[in-house]
């Protein structure tokens, strides 16, 4: 073993020597340097291997000595074994061989959060609300959520049998795994406003995106008044999706720029024409869970004064990772560039600043019969509205009145009702494309 590290020293050696820096007696100095270096790193693996007061795989000492090497770097360089690397490809592809279940977990089982539409598991009828009790006879608690969802991941056409608790009901279902889209873009309308939100950025998110708006005009046609784009929590992920998504609402001009340590490595991207939302208006949401590509994106968006952000502070992450695989021992996630809104500015450790910003507030409607405001037409006596369409001589017409004459409450009187929470920061972004909306309308007219 001592002299096949002796061999693999060398060769290290020789690689830092033809890509060192300098030439003649210092590049001579540097040679000696390095070498000296990675004789005290084969010394330390020996001492560890043979030493130590448990025995341990070279591959794990290997493997944690490239692990120190990429993490004493900055936060986001790193080193992925073989399963890690798989991992990351599986999120950043999109697609994996699955049920189609979204999960958490609850009392130490794992509970069906939601199927998706058309997947195994929306096929084979399992709920909203159902736990998952055992994984081919296999007692699912006691497993972390991550241990659960590779169990139930696996090959295309392969079975697994889950046994599923609703309510008092106990029963087993067999399900065919099938290829899975992970779904980046979810989206719903609010009124005539389209909402958008990118969860991650994957191979899926361009497709996911415009299908999404292609749906909202479909269905509200010349009544869409806008868009929000929830980035809120965003991690990041694909820069070229990045770019992608940016692109759709743009005509023109640069969307992001990238610069390492080398020159002739910088990139710039741009905008091609077309605007998928045609020039509605747009806004942004982040906050401090905003990083990476959702910060290119709210940057340039920002920059061109094409969408209003609105939220608090992003993250601040603005370096680009490079993935180099390593054949079968994984892959290293290098930083290799930093990256520029289309203004020029860096946002590493900065962050994106809201046009608007908006703290999450926690607000809550309650039921508050008792302290109904009480208006005008409450009053006893008070005139009625000469241009009513109604002919109703009863004053205070459209309130209903009880014996007396006083206000009542329609219907049912509540007594007591479970809060209803608001997101408080797309509550005010939906009151500024509405508000927007109704000034555009009043131009025209």
């Amino acid at each position: 073993m001592r002299n096949s590290l002796k061999a693999l020293l060398a060769i290290l050696c020789a690689v830092v020597f033809m890509a060192g820096p300098g030439t003649g007696v210092a590049k001579e100095q540097d040679r000696s340097q390095t070498y000296r270096l990675l004789e005290l790193f084969g010394d330390v693996f020996e001492r560890v291997r043979a030493d130590y007061v448990e025995e341990v795989s070279d591959e794990e000492l290997i493997e944690a000595a490239v692990r120190g090497m990429l993490t004493n770097l900055d936060p986001h360089s790193a080193f992925l074994n073989r399963k890690n690397f798989s991992d990351m490809q599986v999120q950043t592809k999109g697609e994996f061989g699955g049920l189609g279940i979204e999960v958490t977990m609850e009392a130490g089982y794992v509970k069906v959060v939601s199927p998706i539409d058309d997947t195994p598991a929306f096929r084979a009828g399992l709920k909203a609300g159902d736990l998952i009790t055992h994984l081919d006879g296999e007692n699912a608690q006691g497993l972390s959520l991550s241990q659960a969802v590779e169990k139930m991941r696996g090959p295309v056409n392969s079975d697994i049998k889950l046994t599923i608790r609703r309510g008092n009901e106990s029963f087993d279902v067999s399900i065919t795994r099938d290829k899975i889209r992970i779904r980046s873009v979810r989206s719903r309308t609010e009124g005539n406003v389209g909402y958008l939100r990118i969860t991650s950025f994957s191979e899926q998110t361009e497709g996911g995106l415009k299908s999404a708006v292609g749906k909202f005009k479909t269905e509200l046609g010349d009544k869409l008044s806008g868009f929000v784009l929830d980035l809120r929590n965003n991690p990041g992920g694909l820069l070229d999706q990045a770019v992608l998504v940016t692109d759709a609402f743009l005509e023109e001009g640069e969307i992001v720029s990238t610069r390492g340590r080398l020159q002739e490595n910088s990139q710039r991207f741009h905008a091609s024409p077309g605007d998928i939302a045609e020039g509605l208006p747009i806004v942004v949401l982040i906050n401090g869970g905003s990083a990476s590509a959702s910060e290119i994106v709210a940057g340039a968006l920002q920059d061109h004064r094409r969408a209003v952000v609105l939220g608090k502070q992003s993250f601040g992450k603005g370096s680009v990772q490079t993935i180099i695989p390593l054949g079968r021992n994984g892959a290293i996630k290098l930083t290799t560039q930093r990256y520029y809104t289309p203004s020029g500015i860096s946002i590493q450790a900065r962050g994106i600043s809201p046009d608007i910003e908006v703290s999450q507030a926690k607000i809550e409607l309650v039921a508050a019969a008792s302290r109904r405001q009480r208006h005008e037409a409450d009053l006893r006596g008070a005139l009625r509205n000469d241009q009513s369409k109604a002919d109703n001589k009863d004053k205070g017409e459209g309130i209903n009145k009880n014996d007396d004459g006083e206000a009542g409450e329609s219907e049912a009187k509540t007594t007591s009702a479970a809060p209803q929470r608001v997101d408080y920061q797309l509550a005010r972004a939906l009151d500024l494309l509405r508000g927007l909306a109704l000034y555009r309308n009043r131009i025209v007219n």
